[in-house]
C-alpha cells in the first residue's frame, strides 16, 4: 500500500513540468484558471492544505495564518521575496516557510542592466518613434542619451542580485559603488572594484545611476523617500527591480515633474499591479510588468526548488531554503 500523499495547494499556474511533477509526488490541487485567489479563497486554502504554494500575489497576513487549520505545516513560496507572508505569525503557529533564492539572480540582474541601458540610451523611446512612423532620418543632436562608460553606479543592496548586476556594470566600464548593512568580503570587493558606503545618503548624492536591489522590510519601506530623491543629481537614473514599496512613487513623480532626474526604469510598483498615473506616458520613464524572473529557465528552477523544499520536509529534514524572522 502506497504512503499517503501530502495535500499541496497551488495558488497560481506554474510551468507544466513543475505541475506535473507536483502531481506525481503529492496530492496537488492546481489552479488551472491562473486567476489570483481572493482573500476568501486563501482562507479556504489554508483550511485544507498541508502545504501551500503561494506567490507574490498572495498576501498571507497574521489574520489569515491564524485562521489556518492545524494540518497546515508548510508555506513553500514560489519566489525569493517573502514580504507578502507574515513570517512571525507563521513561525508562531509552527508553520515552516521556504522560498526560492538564487535561481533568479542572473535573470533579475539582466533585467536591471537592461533598464539601465534602456533609460540611459533612450532605447524604448527611440523604438516607439520608429514604430509610430516618425523617424525622419539621422540628426547629430536628436535623441541623445547618456553613455555608461565611466559612470558611477550605486547599488542599494549587495546580495546575490546586486553582485550579479555589479559584474555586468563593470563589463560596461561603470564604477561600482554600493550601500549594504556591512561590506562584502575583500575578495568580492576586489573582483568588482566596488566601493562600500555605510551612509546611504552620502552615496546617493554622488551617483549617476541608482539601482535598488534590496528586499522589502519594515526598515526599507520608502527607502528612497522624498528627502533622499531630492539628494540625487539631476542627471541621475533610478532603476528598481526589487520591490515597489522601496520608493515613494508620489515623490518620484514630483521629481520627474521638476525635471530633477534624467530618467527612471521600474519593473515593480508601490501599489502593484496599479501604477502611479504620474509615471505613465513619460518618454524618460521605462515601465515593465514585473519581468525580473520571467525566463523559462528561472521559473522552472523556482519550481524545482519548491519541490526540493517540500520533499526535504516530507522526509523529516530541515528544508534548505527555510526562512526565519532573524533572516529578515
Amino acid at each position: 500500500m502506497s504512503a499517503r500523499k501530502l495535500k499541496v495547494v497551488l495558488t497560481r499556474r506554474l510551468p507544466d513540468a513543475v505541475e506535473t511533477r507536483l502531481r506525481e509526488l503529492f496530492d496537488a490541487e492546481l489552479n488551472l484558471t491562473d486567476r489570483p485567489m481572493s482573500r476568501d479563497d486563501l482562507a479556504a486554502a489554508v483550511q485544507r492544505a498541508e502545504v501551500l504554494i503561494p506567490t507574490i500575489t498572495d498576501h498571507l497576513d497574521a489574520e489569515l495564518i491564524a485562521g489556518a487549520g492545524d494540518q497546515l505545516k508548510m508555506i513553500a513560496n514560489f519566489g525569493a521575496g517573502v514580504d507578502h507572508i507574515d513570517i512571525d505569525a507563521a513561525v508562531a503557529r509552527g508553520i515552516i516557510v521556504t522560498n526560492t533564492p538564487g535561481v533568479l539572480t542572473e535573470d533579475t540582474a539582466d533585467l536591471a542592466m537592461s533598464l539601465i541601458l534602456g533609460v540611459s540610451r533612450r532605447i524604448v523611446e527611440g523604438a516607439n518613434v520608429v514604430a509610430a512612423g516618425q523617424f525622419e532620418g539621422w540628426s547629430p543632436t536628436w535623441m541623445c542619451g547618456r553613455k555608461l562608460w565611466g559612470k558611477r553606479l550605486g547599488i542599494v543592496g549587495m546580495g546575490r542580485i546586486g553582485q550579479a548586476l555589479a559584474r555586468r556594470a563593470k563589463a560596461f566600464g561603470m564604477q561600482v559603488h554600493y550601500h549594504n548593512r556591512k561590506p562584502v568580503s575583500d575578495m568580492i570587493a576586489e573582483e568588482l572594484g566596488a566601493t562600500w558606503w555605510d551612509d546611504l545618503d552620502q552615496m546617493l548624492a554622488r551617483m549617476d545611476v541608482i539601482s535598488l536591489n534590496c528586499p522589502a522590510t519594515r526598515d526599507t519601506h520608502h527607502l528612497l523617500s522624498a528627502e533622499r530623491i531630492a539628494r540625487l543629481q539631476p542627471h541621475a537614473i533610478v532603476v528598481n527591480t526589487a520591490r515597489g514599496e522601496l520608493i515613494d512613487e508620489a515623490a518620484l513623480v514630483e521629481a520627474l515633474d521638476r525635471r530633477a532626474l534624467f530618467g527612471v526604469g521600474l519593473d515593480v510598483f508601490e501599489h502593484e499591479p496599479a501604477v502611479h498615473p504620474g509615471l505613465m506616458g513619460r518618454s524618460n520613464v521605462v515601465l515593465l510588468p514585473h519581468l525580473g524572473s520571467a525566463t523559462i529557465e528561472a521559473r522552472q528552477d523556482m519550481g524545482d526548488r519548491v519541490i526540493a523544499n517540500i520533499m526535504t520536509y516530507q522526509n523529516g529534514h530541515r528544508p534548505p531554503d527555510r526562512v526565519i524572522p532573524a533572516m529578515l
